[in-house]
């Protein structure tokens, strides 16, 4: 946490040094931003590496670790090949929603924006909460104990869902003010509320399912949420969304109604394999 405000104090200070030429930096234009966002991440993989190397901190990288250990590189291919997977499903679900919208004009993809963007700014907290959650399933499961791992994520759970069940009602109650702040287009504006106001009434769902498809990657089960992703998002929500956007005649909302209903599925499903049990006894 500590690296990454140092990289972000360094990005939000370059960018307008960079964008606009202040002092006796050079003017850049857009490209000073991402020379600003490349110059503050560097700067935070450099303090990491001098963190890991200096020997007094809780990890610490000695020479004799890095040698290559097939077992464990095997392993972690198919961890993180699944993972790649897994997010690449979550993404081109959006996109494919966004070529839905598309067919309803350019107003439909910007209103779709402005929702989307205010959702994700809001979700941050609670996919740091369910990364917590993971944390805890492998370290309780590394300790042997698998009922307080489950303990954890459940607590976790209902933690994440107050929260987001509090953003919810604010987004439902005052979306023509925060969708305000970016547009007032009357071509626009109302398409961003109404996404703004249906995605955000599945708050609660989807924060019970974050947590527990990030339980799963902590207990190395990756396969569940992946196949739970394809069935959910590739096979629900895209279909959905079109259905009811286009043959049903909802249009833009009927859109939005598809990521809601699939989100909120995707939480329940979960919730069922979750209690099954099964991850307890995952071995990577």
């Amino acid at each position: 946490m500590r690296v990454l405000w140092l990289a972000n104090v360094f990005n939000i200070c370059l960018d307008p040094c960079l964008i606009f030429g202040l002092g006796p930096f050079p003017r850049l234009g857009v490209t000073g931003a991402a020379v600003a966002t490349t110059t503050g991440r560097g700067i935070g993989v450099l303090v990491q590496l001098w963190v890991l190397s200096r020997g007094n901190g809780r990890v610490v990288i000695r020479r004799d670790h890095l040698r290559l250990d097939p077992r464990v590189m095997l392993a972690m291919l198919r961890l993180s090949g699944t993972a790649v997977f897994q997010t690449l499903i979550a993404t081109t679900s959006w996109v494919g929603i966004v070529r839905i919208l598309a067919s309803f004009g350019s107003a439909a993809v910007a209103g779709c924006t402005i929702a989307i963007r205010v959702v994700i700014f809001a979700l941050l907290p609670s996919w740091g909460l369910s990364n917590a959650a993971a944390t805890l399933v492998g370290q309780n499961l590394g300790a042997q104990k698998p009922e307080r791992a489950e303990t954890s994520v459940w607590r976790a759970a209902v933690f994440n869902m107050a929260f987001l069940a509090a953003i919810g009602v604010i987004f439902v109650a005052f979306a023509e003010s925060i969708v305000a702040i970016f547009t007032r287009d009357p071509a626009i504006a109302p398409i961003a509320v109404s996404g703004l106001r249906i995605i955000s009434a599945g708050f609660p769902f989807y924060a019970c399912g974050y947590v527990l498809t990030n339980a799963f990657n902590g207990a190395g089960d990756a396969a569940t949420p992946t196949l739970i992703n394809v069935f959910c998002l590739w096979l629900g929500e895209i279909p959905l969304a079109y259905v009811l956007s286009q043959p049903l005649g909802l249009g833009p909302p009927g859109a939005f109604w598809g990521v809601a209903v699939a989100f909120s599925a995707m939480s329940l499903v979960s919730a069922a394999l979750f209690r099954r049990g099964r991850w307890k006894t995952k071995r990577v």
